[in-house]
């Protein structure tokens, strides 16, 4: 039988601070071969919709996904969501269907977990003062996944809408002091931690406006290689660091429009989080260091996500999925066909 899993079933299901150590393993995973990850290909809908199939393979877990993302921003002017996705999970030896995962609650948890592992070990350790470039929900899940990783007690916070300021204030209420900005440049100049999270298909943050030893997380363009959020200066003047090459050289805006541009080369994007991660290749190596990580989004963190969610929604034991996620060594591998899941009612 197959799992289902919908977003009332996820809500709430994983932890933060145990999905940023699931996602940091899978990074590392792909640093050391144990992961294979493919660039994806993206295929039009009807008018502007894009679909864009997403795949993965873990080889410690023993387990595959497809997640298939629909960007339709036509949809913001109807008021439904622009982004849609859903997660198919597989046993990778056997290819039984394991699990179906809607993906809004993942795809805000693991991006925002993502920043977080960058932000870890790339940020200032004496980082306190976060800004967000976006006030909606995948602000305010950053906000609480980098408080995770460093002790945030100022957030400096621009939006174009009031009333996602007002929500924003709302969710954070008595957290740390919120800082309400007028325009992005004071917010940028503010931050020791910087998170860009707007669909925008031009640049709302300049290079020019970031100051040494800021560290900023990319991540609210769409997949798209004409959108980017970032311009080309600010690309040329950081150590970025990314989820993926291949995905980057395909999909990111930020990436293609400054090389392009004659701002930067393809092997700007060429050093890897995980391999950050595991040693391979530097991250900061000094305090003024400007660094970046441009997430464009991949499929094993979704992995990570659903396998976490899936042996959460079924009580899990030792030896569970998770378990062998967050803690079993690298070299470890399944070697039997997962248990299937039961069925939810």
């Amino acid at each position: 039988m197959t799992l289902f899993l919908h977003t009332t079933d996820l809500d709430g299901l994983v932890g933060r601070a145990e999905l940023i150590d699931a996602v940091r393993a899978v990074f590392l995973d792909l640093a050391r071969g144990l992961a294979e990850q493919p660039a994806p290909q993206s295929f039009p809908g009807a008018g502007t919709t894009q679909f864009l199939p997403m795949t993965a393979t873990s080889h410690r877990l023993g387990l595959s996904v497809v997640k298939v993302m629909s960007d339709a921003p036509d949809n913001r002017a109807a008021g439904r969501p622009a982004q849609r996705s859903t997660v198919l999970v597989l046993d990778a030896r056997t290819g039984e269907r394991l699990a179906v995962l809607d993906g809004e609650v993942g795809t805000r948890m693991r991006t925002a977990a993502a920043s977080a592992v960058a932000t870890d070990v790339l940020a200032r350790p004496d980082a306190h003062v976060l800004g967000l470039v976006g006030a909606g929900r995948l602000a305010i899940e950053h906000l609480h996944a980098l408080r995770e990783v460093r002790t945030i007690d100022t957030v400096h916070v621009w939006s174009r809408s009031a009333a996602t300021l007002r929500a924003f204030r709302a969710a954070v209420d008595g957290l740390l002091d919120v800082i309400e900005e007028s325009d992005p440049r004071h917010l940028v100049e503010s931050a020791d931690i910087l998170c860009t999270l707007t669909p925008a298909r031009d640049p709302v943050v300049s290079g020019r406006w970031f100051r040494p030893g800021l560290h900023v997380n990319a991540v609210g363009a769409p997949p798209r290689p004409d959108h980017r959020e970032i311009d080309a200066v600010g690309m040329a003047r950081a150590v970025v660091v990314v989820d993926s090459t291949a995905t980057q050289l395909a999909k990111s805006g930020e990436a293609l429009l400054s090389i392009e541009e004659g701002a930067t080369l393809p092997q700007t994007f060429g050093r890897e989080l995980g391999a950050v991660l595991a040693g391979t290749a530097p991250g900061r190596q000094l305090p003024d260091d400007i660094t970046l990580f441009n997430s464009v989004g991949i499929a094993l963190e979704d992995l990570a996500y659903a396998a976490l969610a899936m042996d959460r929604a079924q009580v899990p034991g030792p030896g569970s999925a998770a378990t062998a996620l967050t803690a079993a060594p690298a070299e470890c591998f399944i070697t039997e066909p997962r248990r299937p899941a039961e069925a939810m009612p």
